[in-house]
Parts: C-alpha cells; sequence; structure tokens
C-alpha cells in the first residue's frame, strides 16, 4: 500500500487515484476513491451518495467549479504535474480561504521535500510524495522553516504583525 504524508505523519494511502474514469462502473464500490473533476460532475448526485469518493483538480481546473461541494467532499487532491509547476499553490490558498474548504486538501504529482513547507502554507495538510522518494525523510521538509514573513492560510496574520504585537508595539514593533 502507498504511504503519503498525512497530518503530520506517514500513515498508508487508502484511497485511490483515478486517473482516468469514463463509467460509474470503472470505480470500485469497495474503495475510497479519488476522481477527476470532469468525472465528478458528469456524475455527482451518484458519487455523493457514497460518501467515499474525492475529487482531483489538474492545474488548469477551476477551484470554483467545486465551491457548492466542498461540504460534501472529504478529499480534494490538487495535481502538480512538475516540481516547477507552482499553480497548485493557489489552488489550495482558493479552496482553504475563499471556499471554505476543511476537509483533507492533498498534494499529488511530482511532490518532493522541498515543496512540503510552501505547500503547507497554502493550506494542503496531505502529500503524495513522488513515489522513489522515501516520504518518512521527506517529512522533516514541513520543519524546514520556523517563520515566513507574507500571511498564509495557515498564518492569517504576517510575521512583522505578529514581531510587532508581542513586543506590545505598532506593526514596526517600536512603541510611539
Amino acid at each position: 500500500m502507498p504511504q503519503l504524508i498525512k497530518n503530520r505523519a506517514v500513515v498508508d494511502d487508502r484511497w485511490t487515484l483515478l486517473r482516468e474514469a469514463a463509467e460509474l462502473s470503472d470505480l470500485a464500490a469497495d474503495t475510497p476513491q479519488i476522481v477527476p473533476l470532469a468525472f465528478w460532475l458528469a456524475h455527482r448526485d451518484a458519487l455523493e451518495a457514497r460518501g467515499d469518493i474525492g475529487v482531483w483538480l489538474a492545474p488548469v481546473d477551476d477551484p470554483a467549479t467545486l465551491a457548492a461541494d466542498v461540504g460534501a467532499l472529504p478529499v480534494i487532491a490538487v495535481d502538480f504535474p512538475s516540481f516547477t509547476d507552482g499553480r497548485g499553490y493557489s489552488i489550495g490558498r482558493m479552496l482553504r480561504d475563499h471556499h471554505g474548504f476543511t476537509g483533507e486538501l492533498r498534494a499529488v504529482g511530482d511532490i518532493l521535500r522541498d515543496q512540503l513547507f510552501a505547500l503547507a502554507e497554502c493550506g494542503f495538510d496531505a502529500f503524495l510524495i513522488r513515489a522513489d522518494k522515501d516520504a518518512a525523510a521527506a517529512l522533516a521538509g514541513l520543519d524546514d522553516f520556523d517563520r515566513i514573513y507574507a500571511s498564509t492560510s495557515r498564518r492569517p496574520q504576517p510575521w512583522f504583525r505578529q514581531r510587532g504585537e508581542a513586543s506590545g508595539g505598532g506593526p514596526s514593533g517600536t512603541t510611539s
């Protein structure tokens, strides 16, 4: 069984990612599965009734398409077809920050240790590490940095504002 990083631990992946699905009969009845967005849209009612179906988004998919469905989906996976394709970071932030998705947000595809910290800051909480890499070794990537300057999904208040409040001063950390 493949392993993934979920909630800062390496666990067995009980979900099957279907890259291609044409008919409802393509789905196994007893296995939780993650289906392409187009398949979800074509068969929403039947899939929602199952309760064990997630959706994966390609970099060209608009996350707003799922806005009405975020409460019904236990998992949304975002595909990173290559390490250098960063569109999935924005998709993750939109799902969390604008559409209120609270389920498992999973990064899949060409996922490496170097990306984990930034992905977590964008709201991802599960990472399917590339098959030729060790998930346990990659787990340490979540702790590569202890703070960042900008606001993120995980920390909406930017670091410079946190510093100012901790010292009792304004945004720059000084008192007047």
